[in-house]
């Protein structure tokens, strides 16, 4: 199976610059309550180490499919005042007001222990109740680097492979829904072989055709979204390496060598013959969730993993921007980024670089840091606001 995709041509007709227009927390982290009203300009917020400012990129976050930057548990985020008499709160909500080419869009997520006792996300798009956390990757698509990401390549392959799924968000909005349904069909499977259901051979082939439909849609996409990224690899961000990806994986072979169908029915087969092994281990032994994602500096020739961690930190960054380039040219709704304490490790060049890109393309960034002098280039281009004692000041 061989992959190409045609990259579309930037259209002469300017970019309309889209992004959050508002934002409002309540109960989330270190905020009982906020409310930020601003344009689709980079934000910046600067203030001392504690002072909430990841807190409310966190937020933003969660307006995407999955658990956050920091990936916890929805209940791990809800706001305890410092005072002894303030009481932890029992929900958090955050709610943005898009503005996009399209026109104005509401999103809403948050969790209310109040209504059951299990952590159940709730969700609200222009006021109406949605039920997948998928829908949201059709609004927006949010990409975060924060300090934790700096050794995402030496991590091992579960935390390369969230990264890559993540770019593949922006490039195919649908692919949070298959991984999604693939996660769960694979946690019903383990579940009835764990309870001794090996003997229930039409349930286990119903959940392994539905494992293995998901699983082959989720490596095609992810392998499309690479030979897209490789067509565009001359487009280095500046001063920044360029990267060159590929993902290594059973699924992702067969996708190589035969059709979508043939891999289905290998991964199928593969599914149903590995049941005693699966049950005994406790966990899934094939498919797109053992896949490994390489990553490789091109210039120096050198894996990702063994560069340095300024290397990689730069690496991070040049594949974002190489995929919120692509979603430009091609006329898509280019990223919200979130960088977290990000500029404060490069170099002056390397910050010009990045600054340069965000503003050409127009994309609304959220950045963090203790020192104001570090965004000074952005001038008149920029939003910034000053954050102490859990209070914003227009700067």
């Amino acid at each position: 199976m061989t992959l190409s995709v045609p990259l579309s041509q930037p259209s002469d007709s300017p970019r309309i610059a889209s992004g959050i227009s508002r934002l409002v927390l309540s109960g989330f982290r270190s905020y009982p309550s906020l409310k930020i009203d601003c344009d689709t300009r980079p934000v910046v917020l600067t203030g001392q180490n504690g002072a909430g400012k990841t807190n409310i990129l966190e937020a933003i976050s969660f307006l995407s499919p999955g658990r956050g930057l920091r990936s916890v548990k929805l209940s791990e985020a809800l706001c305890h005042p410092d005072t002894e008499q303030g009481e932890a709160f029992s929900s958090w909500s955050v709610a943005a007001s898009l503005n996009t080419p399209y026109g104005m869009t509401d999103i809403g997520t948050g969790l209310d222990l109040r209504v059951g006792e299990n952590e159940k996300r709730l969700l609200r798009i222009n006021r109406e109740d949605v039920r997948s956390q998928a829908t949201l990757s059709e609004h927006l698509n949010v990409q975060w680097l924060t300090p934790q990401m700096d050794r995402v390549f030496s991590d091992g392959i579960t935390a390369k492979r969230r990264f890559l799924d993540r770019l593949v968000y922006g490039l195919d909005p649908h692919h949070a829904g298959r991984v999604m349904r693939y996660d769960h069909v694979m946690r019903e499977r383990l579940r009835l072989l764990k309870q001794g259901g090996i003997s229930q051979t039409a349930w286990l082939d119903t959940l392994e055709a539905k494992m293995a439909e998901s699983g082959v849609a989720i490596a095609a996409a992810r392998l499309q979204t690479i030979e897209t990224l490789k067509q565009a690899k001359e487009w280095a961000l500046g001063l920044f390496p360029k990267a060159a990806l590929s993902i290594v994986g059973e699924c992702e072979t067969d996708l190589q060598e035969r059709s979508a169908l043939e891999a289905e029915d290998r991964l199928q087969r593969h599914l149903a013959q590995n049941r005693s092994q699966d049950a005994e281990s406790g966990r899934t032994l094939q498919g797109p969730h053992r896949s490994a994602l390489h990553v490789h500096y091109v210039e120096k020739n050198r894996r990702a993993e063994h560069c340095s961690t300024g290397e990689q930190k730069a690496l991070l960054i040049s594949i974002v921007m190489a995929a919120s380039r692509l979603q430009a040219l091609r006329g898509d709704q280019v990223p919200i980024l979130l960088l977290d304490e990000v500029v404060a490790h490069l170099d002056e060049g390397r910050r010009r670089a990045l600054f340069e890109e965000i503003l050409n393309l127009k994309i609304q960034a959220w950045m963090t840091g203790t020192d104001s002098d570090l965004f000074s280039e952005f001038g008149r281009e920029i939003q910034h606001f000053k954050i102490a004692q859990g209070a914003l000041e227009v700067v």
